[in-house]
């Protein structure tokens, strides 16, 4: 039977004799009101069903429950059945569904539906689950065992991972040099033209989990992104305007020129050949005349730009240096004597840094 796949595979490429990842999309939008509407649906006929076993009968009667909130076909009613179904948000065979999902109705913001999202969608997803059909089998669980092996996935990579037969590894993620044969193959079938929806189903599915953030096209958890591109990364979706920013940084130096006579780190007094003009309030958080500000900024060296961006350090409105509860106490002791100085500390840089604060607050409130 193999064999017949494989030829048929090589003869006609593009048709469904292909073993790929097959994510149903009937929503793409997971804190809308039809989608949650349909999943409360689903989760209230099972409660009230639970003792039936399941029948295309069932099945039916579901389908027109959801009818009367959704009104579309019943084909329509099906696939977004099933894509509750792939998702692990209800488990086959319509008889429970998982232990979060009325939370996930529940919850009073987005953020709380993105985290319990993400729980729901690595604990408990399968797209080769129907529901008729059940299956262990977690393509998402693989993807992210293998991003945390390697550390960031392309889109070359993500496209290719969706070919993998996640049942012939032992492991639970594919090593770097498997990966590429699979995008080796990619290409040559020619699954990126092909197979587009299927690909912009499942980009749409993990730019909505929890703590993965896609930069450019590459996919990596947003701490190590964070690390990697600082403030650069939160500025992706708002373009810096270039030669407003060369003249914020210039208003800068000339500002530490003036009080100092160069320019230098303004908190350690050294003349860096390189100096980040740092900004205070963040540049995504700006508007137009705060993101060019020059009193929304410092200028710091590579070193206190990063742990000032990170939010791991702030300054009072006097200049001292207070630390985020999530610094080691080693960092705290070297840079603990380290202040501003008096003469930077203009009334609206002062609540710019008041900005700045609250923000390290509130991150050290959700770590």
């Amino acid at each position: 039977m193999k064999i017949i796949k494989k030829l048929l595979k090589k003869i006609m490429p593009q048709q469904n004799y292909e073993e790929y990842w097959k994510l149903t999309n009937a929503f793409s939008d997971y804190n809308g009101t039809k989608f949650l509407d349909t999943l409360a649906v689903c989760i209230n006929f099972i409660d009230d069903h639970k003792n039936e076993e399941y029948s295309e009968e069932k099945y039916s009667k579901l389908q027109d429950e959801i009818h009367k909130v959704n009104p579309i076909n019943h084909i329509s009613i099906r696939k977004s059945i099933n894509q509750l179904v792939k998702m692990g948000f209800i488990n086959s065979f319509l008889v429970s569904y998982h232990p979060q999902a009325k939370e996930y109705i529940e919850a009073r913001t987005n953020k709380k539906r993105e985290t319990l999202l993400s729980k729901i969608v690595y604990s408990n997803s399968s797209f080769n689950r129907a529901v008729n059909n059940e299956s262990s089998i977690k393509q998402i669980n693989f993807l992210i065992q293998t991003l945390i092996e390697k550390g960031k996935l392309s889109k070359e990579e993500i496209i290719a991972l969706m070919l993998v037969d996640i049942e012939a590894y032992k492991k639970p993620f594919i090593t770097e040099s498997e990966l590429s044969e699979y995008v080796k193959e990619a290409k040559e079938i020619g699954f990126l033209e092909r197979k587009y929806n299927q690909i912009g189903y499942l980009y749409n599915l993990l730019g909505k989990l929890d703590d993965l953030v896609f930069v450019k096209e590459d996919l990596y958890f947003k701490e190590d992104a964070e690390q990697i591109f600082g403030e650069d990364l939160k500025a992706v979706s708002k373009r810096r305007d270039p030669y407003l920013h060369r003249l914020y940084k210039n208003q800068l130096q000339e500002e530490c020129e003036e009080i100092y006579g160069n320019p230098m780190c303004v908190l350690e007094h050294l003349s860096y050949p390189v100096l980040i003009a740092s900004h205070i309030k963040p540049f995504i958080d700006s508007d137009d005349n705060e993101a060019y500000d020059p009193n929304n900024g410092l200028l710091l060296s590579r070193t206190i730009d990063s742990l000032f961006d990170l939010k791991y350090i702030s300054f009072t409105d006097e200049g001292t240096m207070i630390f985020s509860n999530r610094i080691s106490d080693d960092v705290k002791e070297f840079w603990k004597n380290y202040k501003l100085e008096e003469n930077i500390l203009n009334d609206k840089r002062k609540t710019y840094l008041a900005y700045h604060r609250n923000l390290m607050t509130e991150i050290d409130a959700r770590a």
